[in-house]
C-alpha cells in the first residue's frame, strides 16, 4: 500500500499491439524488488502471452493464482462485467498483492479505464500509481502507430464486445495523453537523430509534465516503473480524451453513486431473482451484490449480479442464534431512483 493513501497502488500499461507491453511486464516481474504483484491481462491478441508472463511468475514476484486474463474484450467496454468484479476480488483477499499491474488491450481507451477507479467498490482501496504507454520507435519513425497495423485492425474486428471504433491515430492520441510515462521501446532499431525526432513529436502530443524514458526490448527497472504516485484517477482534467479535447460527448465514468437495502425475508427464490432481473432492467443498475433471506432455507442466499446477469448461491449456514437479516449494495450511476428501488425490494 502507499504510505500517503493506505491504497494499493495499480499501474495501466497501455500500447497497440507489439509496442513491447508483455516484454516489458515480464523483465518487471523477473526484478520486482521484493514486491508481491498481481496481474492483469487484457491484451488477448498478443501471441505468447501466458507462457511468457508465467515463466516470470515462477519467480517470487507472483504466483499463478495472481494472474488474471480478462479476455472477454477490450477492457475499457467491459468495466463493469469484468475489470470491477477481477479488482474487487484481488483487494478483497486475505493476502492482496503489494501491487497490481493491469496490461491494457492496444485498442482500450486510457481514461474510461481510469474513471472505473472512482468506482465505488474499489475506490477507497486501490489508486492508480502511474500509466505507462508502450510506442513502438521504429514503428512511429515510420509513420505508423504500429509494427502491424494490420494485425491491429485484426484484433478490432474479432472483438464483439468493442462499443468504440476510434480511428488509431485517436486511440494513440489518448494512450499518450493520458500517460504519466511514455516508454520509447525499440530504440535499438533507429538512429539517434530519427529517435530525436519521434521523442519531439510525442512531446508535442503529450501533456506537458510526462516522462519519456528510451529503452530497448522492454527493458525498464521495477523502481522507475512503479512507485509514480500519480493517483491519476483524481487527474482526469489533466488527461482529456480525444473527444473531450474536442468538446464532444464523452460518457463520465466516475458518475456514480451506491446505497444499501435490507429486505425482507423471500418466499420464492426463483420469482424474486426473476423480479430482480425486471428491476435491474427498468432501472439500468449496473451492479448488485449482498445476500438475502430465503424462507425455510437454512443458509444465506447470496446474489451478485452484472447487468441483466444474476447470480445466486447458498454460502454459509446461519449460525445458532444469529438474526437473519438481508443486505443488497445497488451501484448505478447519478439519478438512479432510490425510492422506487427501495419499494420494490423492501415491499
Amino acid at each position: 500500500m502507499t504510505q500517503t493513501t493506505g491504497k494499493i497502488p495499480a499501474t495501466v500499461i497501455t500500447g497497440f499491439l507489439g509496442a513491447g507491453k508483455t516484454t516489458l511486464i515480464r523483465k518487471l516481474l523477473e526484478n520486482a524488488d521484493g514486491k508481491r504483484i498481481a496481474l492483469i491481462i487484457n491484451e488477448f491478441g498478443d501471441v505468447g502471452v501466458d507462457g511468457e508472463v508465467l515463466k516470470a511468475c515462477g519467480q517470487s514476484a507472483c504466483g499463478e493464482g495472481d494472474i488474471v486474463e480478462l479476455a472477454n474484450g477490450c477492457i475499457c467496454c467491459t468495466v463493469a462485467d469484468d475489470f470491477i468484479p477481477t479488482m474487487a476480488k484481488l483487494i478483497d483477499r486475505d493476502d492482496p498483492p503489494d501491487h497490481i499491474v493491469i496490461e491494457t488491450s492496444g485498442l482500450a481507451l486510457p481514461q474510461p479505464l481510469v474513471k472505473a477507479f472512482n468506482w465505488p467498490e474499489i475506490r477507497s482501496s486501490v489508486t492508480v500509481d502511474g500509466v505507462v504507454t508502450v510506442v513502438d520507435s521504429a514503428a512511429v519513425s515510420e509513420g505508423r502507430f504500429a509494427h502491424d497495423e494490420h494485425a491491429v485492425q485484426a484484433q478490432r474486428e474479432a472483438d464483439e464486445a468493442l462499443d468504440h471504433e476510434s480511428p488509431l491515430e485517436e486511440l494513440f492520441e489518448d494512450q499518450l495523453a493520458c500517460a504519466d510515462m511514455i516508454v520509447l521501446n525499440k530504440v535499438d532499431l533507429l538512429e539517434d537523430d530519427a529517435l530525436d525526432k519521434v521523442e519531439t513529436w510525442l512531446r508535442d502530443e503529450a501533456r506537458s509534465g510526462v516522462s519519456f524514458l528510451r529503452v530497448k526490448n522492454g527493458d525498464v527497472p521495477s523502481s522507475i516503473l512503479l512507485g509514480l504516485s500519480s493517483s491519476a484517477e483524481e487527474d482526469m482534467e489533466a488527461r482529456k480524451s480525444h473527444h473531450e479535447s474536442h468538446g464532444e460527448e464523452d460518457h463520465d465514468h466516475d458518475d456514480f453513486e451506491s446505497f444499501v437495502i435490507s429486505p425482507s425475508s423471500i418466499e420464492r427464490r426463483q420469482v424474486f431473482l426473476k423480479g430482480l432481473q425486471v428491476l435491474i432492467a427498468e432501472h439500468d443498475i449496473l451492479r448488485l451484490k449482498g445476500f438475502v433471506d430465503i424462507v425455510d432455507a437454512d443458509a444465506r442466499l447470496v446474489v451478485q449480479a452484472v447487468g441483466p446477469r444474476i447470480e445466486s448461491y447458498f454460502d454459509r449456514p446461519w449460525k445458532k442464534g444469529e438474526a437473519r437479516h438481508a443486505s443488497l449494495v445497488i451501484i448505478g450511476e447519478k439519478g438512479l431512483d432510490e425510492n422506487s428501488i427501495r419499494m420494490a425490494l423492501e415491499g
